[in-house]
């Protein structure tokens, strides 16, 4: 009974001290994630490398469950109560762990290739397409992956060559399982060649209107103008209409001014030649196209018509302009002594209809 007792102490103090070796590497991941790493952040920045930053933030959180896995491994391999060599799946697992975490800092860090692809565009000749910098950067993340999960199967002893003629055999299940993904695969290819737009560009389609933002390989996402996110299938946009107005070289203006009846011929024809000076000689105003003409003859005023382009096609800078020439053709309006005609109606009465003495009824409304 006392050797009993005395092979249980003794148990206990071995499992304490094992469990004391991994309470010691998690205490050692807080000190790191608290001290360490900020300091080495430090130091990073002031070196002004952005890609050594990256790879910081990265593999932050990899390194910090790195040390649980190392206290692991030590608490383990301390206590003596473990064949070591037996139990080969216990070192298995700790490769793969191991792989696991160096895989995710990989994908993590590939996450911000879009910034280098960028950078390369800036300061090289070689020039990437800021359409396929996001599906080269999600193409990288799915290589790692792929790579990761391959030596991880291989890890635990699976062959890979079982496991992909098992997908030749299930080929057929799986492209029917995956139509709509490879529809969708297919349509983001024929966008990505024929560039109908990129990132950051305005585009009209029958179901959508706003802002690329982003193209993957199932959809792409776009920002409305009121900022709610979109995700339209790439098969979808692929087969229909897409405006873009991006690629716009300038915008349109027309819109018809009314003016009275009562405006004498001399003051539509100032009137007329004003606006057109005012057009032909602004900066802004595009001048390839300009039309300014006495139009036609309206069920309650005279009609000019207008129409020309600004230069701008940023929206903002569109709406200065047209304001800008609203207010010129108020004061030429105006200084002409003419005036805007609104929708009217004129009704008259004969005056034998009234009995002596009363006034016909005149209305106007």
């Amino acid at each position: 009974m006392t050797w009993e007792l005395f092979i249980s102490y003794e148990h206990l103090i071995e499992l304490g001290i094992a469990v004391g070796i991994f309470l010691l590497f998690v205490l050692f991941r807080k000190l790191f994630a608290k001290y360490v790493f900020a300091i080495l952040m430090r130091l990073v920045k002031k070196t002004k490398i952005d890609v050594l930053s990256n790879i910081f933030l990265s593999f932050e959180k990899p390194v910090q469950w790195l040390f649980t896995i190392i206290g692991l491994y030590a608490a383990v391999r301390y206590y003596p109560y473990i064949d070591h060599q037996e139990n080969e799946m216990f070192g298995r697992f700790i490769s793969a762990s191991i792989i696991f975490l160096l895989t995710w800092g990989l994908v993590r860090l590939s996450s911000t290739s879009s910034e280098l692809f960028r950078k390369i565009n800036d300061k090289t000749d070689i020039k990437i397409d800021e359409i396929l910098i996001p599906l080269l950067s999600r193409t990288l993340q799915f290589i790692i992956v792929a790579i990761g999960a391959t030596v991880i199967l291989q890890e635990f002893g699976y062959r890979i060559e079982g496991f992909i003629a098992g997908l030749g055999l299930g080929g057929l299940a799986i492209s029917l399982a995956a139509k709509d993904a490879l529809a969708n695969f297919l349509g983001g290819i024929v966008i990505i060649s024929e560039k109908p737009f990129t990132i950051g560009d305005w585009v009209l389609t029958p179901s959508v209107e706003g802002t690329v933002e982003d193209i993957t390989f199932r959809s792409t996402k776009i920002r409305t103008f009121a900022n709610a996110l979109v995700s339209v299938p790439n098969a979808q946009l692929a087969n229909e209409p897409i405006t873009n107005w991006s690629k716009m070289g300038k915008r349109q203006i027309t819109f018809n001014l009314a003016l009275t009846y009562e405006t004498p011929k001399e003051k539509m024809q100032a009137i007329v030649q004003r606006i057109d000076h005012l057009l032909k000689n602004h900066p802004d105003i595009d001048q390839e196209t300009i039309f300014v003409k006495f139009d036609k003859y309206n069920d309650s005023s005279l009609g000019i018509f207008l129409y020309f382009f600004t230069k701008t096609t940023v929206w903002g800078e569109f709406l200065e302009v047209k304001e800008e020439i609203n207010y010129k053709i108020l004061d030429i309006v105006r200084e002409e002594g003419a005036e805007f005609a609104y929708p009217t109606r004129k009704l008259y009465v004969e005056n034998d209809s009234f009995p002596d003495g009363q006034t016909p009824l005149r209305q106007e409304s």
